[in-house]
């Protein structure tokens, strides 16, 4: 029977039940819980020294009333990593190559912001769908050319976190199967072809983080527009 490269990206199922849910929920029990004690480990005292760093760096763009969003967009990221990285693994599922699944968190995300926005300042939020000194002939195009672009915007983020972590798992395994094709046939191509793919392997870990990074970084750049 074949199979086609892109049977990877389909949701495993055991007898029945769609095992994204296993995969989705895994990550939460591996995050170390703090202890009562003095002292922490060095994974409890790891984790809160990247939190409360990329955290600060996150709201420095935002006003005070958008700092509320700090365990929102920590968790997020925590989450999004955790899920990325262990997709990474062999024998597993990678989630966030779901698009169903990036768009259920971009799209009530951004939703909020915009009905923040809404709410507190609703002249500032609708004066984005016009530039000021735009010419009155070209009014009624610009309102809808933003009022378009502000309803990809979700789209966009889910697309994004999407697209790139297909392209990188489906370069990891064209090359590992050419790897394991050429092997027999032509050792020392097969080694070279190993060794990018080992260097493959550590961009796709980068590009896990960072797409986590990108994917949070953007919405609270969304936020910021609107409080």
């Amino acid at each position: 029977m074949m199979l086609s490269f892109f049977d990877q990206f389909m949701s495993p199922v055991f007898l029945g039940i769609p095992l994204i849910a296993l995969a989705i929920t895994l990550p939460w029990t591996l995050f170390p819980a703090p202890v009562s004690r003095w002292l922490n480990n060095r994974m409890v005292s790891l984790q809160g020294w990247f939190i409360s760093g990329f955290t600060s760096q996150l709201l420095l763009p935002l006003n005070p009333a958008g700092h509320k969003w700090a365990i929102l967009f920590a968790s997020l990221m925590l989450y999004l990593i955790s899920i990325n990285m262990l997709g990474l693994l062999p024998y597993t599922f990678t989630p966030t190559t779901q698009l169903s699944l990036n768009l259920g968190l971009a799209v009530p995300l951004w939703l909020a912001t915009v009905i923040i926005g809404m709410r507190n300042q609703p002249t500032v939020a609708l004066g984005h769908l016009l530039p000021e000194g735009t010419p009155t002939p070209l009014i009624p195009v610009l309102i809808i050319i933003e009022t378009i672009s502000l309803f990809i915007r979700p789209l966009a983020l889910g697309v994004r976190l999407t697209a790139n972590l297909t392209a990188g798992h489906l370069l990891i395994q064209l090359i590992a199967t050419a790897a394991f094709v050429l092997l027999p046939l032509m050792p020392v191509v097969a080694i070279l072809t190993a060794t990018v793919l080992f260097l493959l392997t550590l961009l796709e870990v980068a590009v896990a983080m960072i797409q986590a990074y990108v994917f949070v970084l953007l919405l609270s750049l969304y936020l910021q527009e609107n409080v």
